[in-house]
């Protein structure tokens, strides 16, 4: 199977801040990629690289064949984008919007009618066809602007926080919208800073980090590197919370976590099931009133922190900065 991105220590600064610090890695075709990172990680900057919208300051880059930068007009035909915020005109319907970009990408207007009935139709819009953009729901726009992306039939396609401040329902309408473009032979590079969205969506999910990859892998791989698995208990009062921690501080490989509002005591081992039987017998040792136990196994978040040892940065604020 050959690489449909491919990306070769992309390097990209803005005045003192690197955005992207040798990046590398490749996507082969017909398979979704998520990009995780915290915030300035350096995501956008890689979509934008490889879309043609930034040119890097040292690296290469290619994609469906077409090299980032001498080939960058070529590319734009192969390729289709959703930011993070719907690129759409609001004064215009769904279909004006669609008909739009297919006269862009040279259609000519009888097709680029066509191609926007189709998509309309696929994303569950043709009721809306004909209503102004300005109108549509935020699920809704996403899904307007997931089309245009789709209106010259691309090989590649680049989302970028495409579920960004989506309702659960219009989540997961996305997600299932995303699974079939890929079953039907689409590669996708997708940024996102949800877990469950790339455990969900992605073949092979790469971690970045200051711009540089940090760690790559399955999602079950990733866990893997984490190790060990997590005992929770869910105490019956408050005053418990204390006693339950000392009672189990014994148990733990790592750092114990409580969550005080969900009366919750979170234990890393590594032996789950033994340890969850001689967690039980200690803390009824001490009489605290257990309502729930379990083991769990790691989750991606648990990956994310553990590799990045935090949630968000300041590195968004200082690239804006440095663009102004």
């Amino acid at each position: 199977m050959s690489d449909a991105i491919t990306a070769e220590g992309l390097v990209k600064r803005y005045g003192e801040v690197t955005a992207l610090d040798g990046l590398s890695f490749s996507v082969p075709q017909g398979t979704v990629l998520a990009l995780l990172g915290p915030n300035g990680a350096g995501k956008t900057t890689a979509v934008r690289v490889l879309t043609t919208l930034l040119r890097p300051d040292a690296g290469r880059a290619t994609v469906a064949g077409c090299d980032v930068v001498g080939d960058a007009r070529r590319l734009r035909a192969h390729i289709g984008l959703s930011g993070q915020y719907a690129a759409v005109d609001e004064h215009l319907t769904g279909a004006e919007n669609l008909e739009m970009v297919g006269r862009l990408y040279h259609l000519g207007a009888k097709r680029a009618k066509a191609r926007a009935r189709e998509l309309l139709e696929r994303f569950d819009l043709i009721d809306a066809a004909d209503r102004p953009v300005k109108g549509y729901s935020g699920g809704m726009r996403r899904r307007i602007d997931l089309a245009g992306a789709l209106v010259a039939d691309p090989s590649v396609l680049f989302l970028d926080e495409p579920t960004t401040g989506l309702d659960p329902r219009a989540r997961a309408a996305l997600w299932e919208t995303i699974s079939e473009l890929v079953k039907g032979g689409s590669t996708l590079l997708l940024t996102t800073q949800y877990m469950d969205e790339a455990d969900r969506l992605a073949d092979q999910i790469l971690v970045v980090d200051h711009g540089r990859a940090i760690a790559s892998g399955t999602a079950d791989e990733l866990k893997d590197q984490v190790g060990g698995s997590r005992l929770e208990f869910t105490v019956g009062h408050a005053d418990e919370l204390d006693t339950a921690k000392e009672a189990l501080a014994w148990l733990a490989t790592g750092a114990l976590r409580t969550e005080p509002e969900a009366l919750r005591v979170t234990v890393p081992v590594t032996d789950g099931p033994t340890a969850l039987r001689e967690a039980l017998d200690r803390l009824a040792e001490q009489r605290v009133t257990v309502r729930d136990a379990g083991v769990r196994r790691p989750t991606l978040d648990d990956v994310y922190l553990t590799l990045t040892g935090r949630q968000t940065s300041g590195t968004d604020e200082q690239v804006r900065e440095a663009i102004r």
